[in-house]
């Protein structure tokens, strides 16, 4: 394997720095010129059939097979103009990446091409293969693929693309989307309802989303020399570089050329994709980088993320780049996160989470942001089985990500009005042309944009105008996360709407009955706010005095899907049924297995067959050097000493490895998935990969560094 990595190594001068152009020099000219949304539906349908269909999608009503065969007819026409001979139903099954099944418009049997309302509508690709957590037989092949109108449709390769749900033959979720657009309805209706409250005019509440997309670019052909990078989107072995993220140096650093120029091809095809890129940089850790979107309507923002990954490693091909969105890729430097910007919008284009001068706005402020944090404090193991995987595993709570402790930072100016306002029990509403309300002093403050500092530590962060959910993991599909997060806070809304009700039905002012429900609120939701270094040992003390979790780990994480108060939350909002709730915890266990098991294979694999033959060669070396040495009555002892570590770190790889082997075929026959993802976690990634690698990352040390066969972190990370 030595060899491939100094190919690779002797290539790298030699590759040829790909050169970009852009169609225009102005980003407006082409802009969406891939996608067919609303305003290219404007251009190409009549204008009675063009309101017909925007109606139906800003209601969500059904579009009826007549009204789809004529936007069939149009998009046929537009995807062919562009080069198409192929569509598909693009749609997010529980892998947690995108699928798709190409069909031609050529029809064979009429010699011309041909695309129907009923195809675009729907499909029918088979369903057996996809993870559906036991919801179905192997042997229940069907599955269905519904157009989701409210996402635009595109073209990506010459392929026309259609985002879609997929759901099983009697109707059960078995993708990210249908749950997620179930969530979004949840808290329109209830935001909605809240918001009338104050004005009548507001119909509609929106969740918006703009994702800060973390990842790795490294070398492809360093790449193909990793078999673990290969197999398992890590590096599984690898001793630190004596240079890795200490000087700073590189965040926010000059963008490398042939990186620079894999970002421009990138956000050139993105933007023709209508993805609102806006925003690139170099991130903390060496070869890392960070792309960042404006905000979208919450399912268009989650379908354009998953876009983005798919995109980015088309292009990085014509670079003869790899990009790694591995929440871990590499051990002591910072992992990849996807911090989620959320944040709620009515029709009347009011942001919930944006405070004013204005008391009276401040109070439906507080209303939405103090539900939030309510929301998170009774959700928050939900919260965090919703970030949960193998991967991400191995970043929270260290090198700047957040910890698997669910807390919510506000900052010192909105922790002193949630603070003054929990305390004060003398509380009046003045009436008058200037509105306020007294809460023991002269008035609320104004809360400006930006009056807190950022909270690395922090999972869940109040920015401003925005929650910013930042323990999501980089290879993670938002939906998941997303769609709990606005279930939660649907529900508390909902039911802080029946409170107020109640109270006003009894006679008490609307404003002081708000007043009192949110004291209520601040009172039982206290503990989840925490304002301090999330990686601190008091922080891990006093999180355990409030009764806060700590997860550490997927499989135990996950157990929060299965109890009574998530089935009644989901049931509730008609979010999942047990049935589906069930198989969603099976289907991510499954996942974890999985991942686990293939890092331990490729452990064996690179451990027995590469590292310890490469480590007993140079061992070898070392002996006849020592036997020189002596024969020449010359100080051997440093050399001995040498072959002595070498011997016992190779036989510590030898017996671990061989003891994981054991453990994981014992692991393998357990029948209940849980108990098998927990022993998996702890019996075999925990009790011996770390032990594995310590010993194999020291020999790295040893070993003449022309014989070691693994691309070392140095080259992959510092070569381009």
């Amino acid at each position: 394997m030595a060899v491939l990595r100094f190919q690779a190594l002797n290539q790298l001068p030699n590759l040829p720095i790909i050169d970009v152009k852009a169609p225009s020099e102005k980003v407006s000219d082409y802009f969406g010129e891939n996608a067919f949304g609303l305003s290219k539906m404007k251009e190409t349908l009549s204008p009675d059939v063009f309101q017909r269909v925007e109606h139906s999608i800003r209601k969500g009503k059904r579009i009826d097979e007549e009204l789809a065969n004529a936007i069939a007819s149009a998009v046929k026409v537009w995807a062919i103009s562009k080069g198409c001979t192929h569509y598909t139903h693009w749609f997010q099954p529980l892998t947690g990446a995108s699928a798709e099944k190409h069909e031609a418009f050529f029809d064979i049997t009429d010699k011309i091409e041909v695309f129907r309302g009923s195809a675009l509508l729907q499909q029918e690709p088979d369903a057996s293969s996809f993870p559906s957590g036991g919801i179905r037989s192997t042997f229940e092949a069907r599955g269905y693929t519904a157009w989701d109108p409210s996402s635009p449709i595109f073209i990506i390769e010459k392929t026309l693309c259609i985002p879609t749900l997929f759901v099983s033959y009697i109707g059960e979720a078995l993708d990210f989307k249908a749950p997620l657009l179930k969530a979004m309805e949840a808290i329109d209706n209830a935001a909605t309802r809240v918001c009338q409250l104050f004005d009548r005019n507001v119909n509609k509440v929106v969740p918006s989303l703009g994702c800060e997309q973390e990842y790795f670019v490294i070398d492809r052909g360093l790449f193909n020399a990793r078999p673990d990078l290969v197999m398992a989107g890590r590096t599984v072995f690898g001793h630190n570089p004596a240079r890795g993220q200490q000087l700073d140096d590189h965040y926010f650093g000059s963008i490398p050329t042939r990186i620079y120029n894999f970002m421009r091809d990138f956000e050139i095809e993105a933007w023709k994709l209508g993805i609102p890129l806006s925003t690139r940089h170099n991130e903390v850790a060496p070869s890392q980088f960070e792309v960042a979107s404006i905000f979208e309507d919450l399912n268009v923002a989650t379908d354009h993320n998953q876009l983005i990954k798919d995109v980015m490693d088309k292009i990085a091909r014509r670079h003869n780049l790899k990009v790694l969105f591995h929440e871990k890729p590499f051990a002591e430097l910072n992992g990849n996160g996807k911090h989620n910007n959320w944040s709620l919008n009515t029709n009347t284009g009011v942001n919930l989470f944006q405070p004013t001068s204005s008391a009276r706005d401040n109070l439906l402020f507080l209303i939405f942001f103090i539900s939030t944090i309510k929301a998170v404090h009774d959700h928050d193991d939900l919260l965090r089985a919703s970030v949960a995987s193998a991967g991400n595993d191995l970043r929270l709570g260290i090198n700047e990500a957040p910890p698997a402790i669910i807390s919510v930072f506000i900052g010192t100016q909105l922790s002193a009005v949630l603070d003054e306002l929990e305390t004060n029990g003398n509380i009046e509403i003045e009436k008058g042309d200037n509105l306020y309300m007294k809460l023991g002093i002269d008035k609320v403050p104004e809360i400006i944009l930006d009056n807190t500092d950022r909270n690395r530590t922090a999972p869940l962060a109040f920015t401003g105008n925005k929650f910013e959910f930042r323990a999501v993991g980089s290879d993670t599909n938002v939906a998941e996360p997303m769609m709990v997060l606005n279930t939660i806070v649907a529900n508390q809304l909902s039911q802080f709407y029946k409170e107020v009700n109640k109270l006003m039905d009894n006679g008490e002012d609307r404003r002081l009955a708000i007043i009192e429900i949110l004291r209520k609120y601040i009172k039982s939701s206290k503990k989840i706010r925490f304002e301090g270094d999330g990686y601190s040992e008091s922080w891990l003390k006093e999180a355990k005095k409030r009764g806060l979790s700590n997860f550490t780990d997927t499989p135990r994480a996950l157990d929060a899907y299965l109890t009574e108060g998530t089935k009644k939350l989901f049931a509730a909002h008609k979010i999942l049924s047990e049935n589906e709730i069930q198989a969603r915890h099976e289907t991510l266990l499954e996942n974890y297995i999985k991942r686990v098991q293939i890092e331990s294979r490729i452990i064996g694999d690179l451990a027995l067959n590469h590292i310890i033959p490469t480590a007993i060669v140079y061992q070898n070396k070392l002996i006849e050097n020592a036997k020189g040495l002596k024969e020449l009555n010359l100080d051997n002892k440093a050399v001995i000493k040498s072959i002595e570590k070498i011997s016992e770190h190779i036989n510590n790889v030898r017996e671990s490895t061989l003891q994981m082997i054991e453990e994981r075929k014992r692991v393998n026959i357990i029948p209940d998935t849980r108990k098998k993802a927990i022993a998996y976690c702890d019996d075999v990634r925990e009790k011996y990969t770390h032990r594995i690698r310590y010993s194999i990352d020291k020999l790295e040390l040893f070993v003449d560094d022309e014989d070691w066969p693994l691309v070392k972190y140095r080259e992959l990370l510092f070569l381009r």
